[in-house]
């Protein structure tokens, strides 16, 4: 069964930095685009970030515009998500699926390929 395993999360003071990595199992994703989710305790899915299948398309929620980086390295076969100067409303687990990537519509409507993994806990608390 293909779906993808997350990793690097773990506890952190608010202004620190995390790096998460997204690692498909079962299949190669360089002409997959890939997003980061994350889910707060009693909140909804939330979509983070999204990268393109060839790497030269980014997206972000607008809550983490400008601290959260996604990228894709192809010949590792992973997605990262560098994440700068948390801040506990960043608390939540992150995992990553695979998107079917539409013009002229917002990301986070995209349809999901169903990869979507356990997750990884990220928490910001000082």
């Amino acid at each position: 069964q293909v779906h993808f395993v997350e990793s690097g999360g773990g506890l952190v003071q608010p202004g620190g930095s995390l790096k998460l990595s997204c690692v498909p199992s079962g299949f190669n994703l360089d002409r997959f685009t890939v997003a980061w989710f994350r889910q707060a305790p009693g909140k909804e899915l939330e979509g983070v970030s999204c990268i393109s299948g060839s790497g030269r398309k980014t997206f972000y929620a607008d809550s983490v515009q400008g601290r959260f980086f996604i990228t894709k390295d192809n010949a590792e076969n992973t997605v990262y998500l560098q994440m700068f100067d948390l801040k506990p409303e960043d608390t939540g687990v992150y995992s990553c699926d695979a998107l079917a990537y539409q013009e002229d519509i917002s990301w986070l409507t995209w349809k999901s390929y169903g990869y979507r993994g356990q997750g990884i806990q990220v928490t910001v608390s000082s």
